[in-house]
Formats: structure tokens, sequence, C-alpha cells
């Protein structure tokens, strides 16, 4: 898997021995995902944390699933899996997020959620919503995970890095309209 990944132009999720290629984006899905790291590194700036993009690779040890979800924080020092030679992959991301989409969200918010639960250093994960303005996170309390979801006027609170998110700014994009919903 990790040899095909470093010679390929596609991301691929690795699952039991399995490739699957991922395809792309909509714009909006892009531009979702772009706002919210823009607005979370906004918030961190000068924080002990960091947020990444796509781009980076998140293992699931205890499940073997590689993929690249639509953003991740990783706070303190990265952990990178020592299955991987060249270092491009992390295990231990504190938030991770998600911008769904029709032909994902079955899968994001059921068989991949439960992949990342099982991620220690996870306290929380985003979903963010296509089709209408709501974002909801999902946090691991002392009971286990809990769904919190917010919608238009709201904000949704992301305690395991201090950050919030307004879901107004979150779809809100002047040039292409004014996001989903």
């Amino acid at each position: 898997y990790l040899r095909v990944e470093e010679d390929s132009g596609l991301k691929h999720e690795f699952l039991d021995g399995d490739i699957y290629a991922m395809s792309g984006g909509s714009p909006d899905h892009a531009a979702i995902a772009t706002t919210i790291g823009r607005l979370l590194g906004n918030q961190l700036a000068g924080r002990p944390c960091r947020v990444f993009s796509a781009d980076l690779r998140i293992r699931v040890r205890a499940t073997g699933l590689g993929t690249y979800p639509d953003g991740s924080v990783v706070c303190g020092r990265l952990e990178l899996d020592p299955e991987d030679p060249k270092g491009h992959t992390v295990t231990n991301p504190v938030l991770l997020i998600e911008v769904l989409s029709p032909s994902t969200e079955t899968y994001d918010r059921g068989k991949k959620l439960e992949h990342y639960r099982q991620i220690a250093s996870l306290s929380e994960v985003l979903l963010v919503a296509y089709d209408r303005r709501e974002l909801t996170v999902w946090r691991r309390g002392d009971d286990g995970w809990s769904a919190h979801p917010a919608g238009p006027g709201e904000t949704a609170t992301l305690a395991s890095i201090g950050c919030a998110l307004a879901v107004d700014d979150v779809y809100h994009d002047p040039l292409g309209g004014d996001g989903a919903g």
C-alpha cells in the first residue's frame, strides 16, 4: 500500500489488505474543508496544536485503516506510523474532520467513524453535512461517544482544542453562493 501510495498521483484508503481509490470532492466540499482549516488555524495560532489538510494520511493502528480525512488537528508532537518508513503517516490526531458527500456519508457516519473511535488520542470527530447547514461533533467522554449537532445560527464547540466554529461561518461562501442548504 505505501509503495503504491508513493508512486501514485491519487490518494488511496487502505483496509484489510485492500486498496481503494479516493475520489476528489466538489468545489463546495473543498471550500468548506479549507474554511474550517482556516478558522481553526486562526484560533490555534500560538498554541501547540497544528491543523492539517486532507494531504495528511492518518492510520488507525488498532484496525489498520489508512485514510485521508478532510482535516485533522494534532496537539504536541506528531507520532508517526512505525510501518511507514517515509514518515508520512500520523497516528495521534486529537480531532478529525470529515466533510460528507452523497457517496460517502453512510460510510463516514458509520464504519469510518467506528474506525476513528479506536484512535487512543482522538477526542472528537467533526462531521460536516453537505446538504444542509449542520456540524455534528462526536465527542469522547467518560461514558463513551456522544453527538453534539449545531445548526444555522449556532456554534459547534470543539472542546478538545478549545475552539468553536460558527455554523454560518463554515458555510458562508461569498463567491459561490451561500453554501449548503
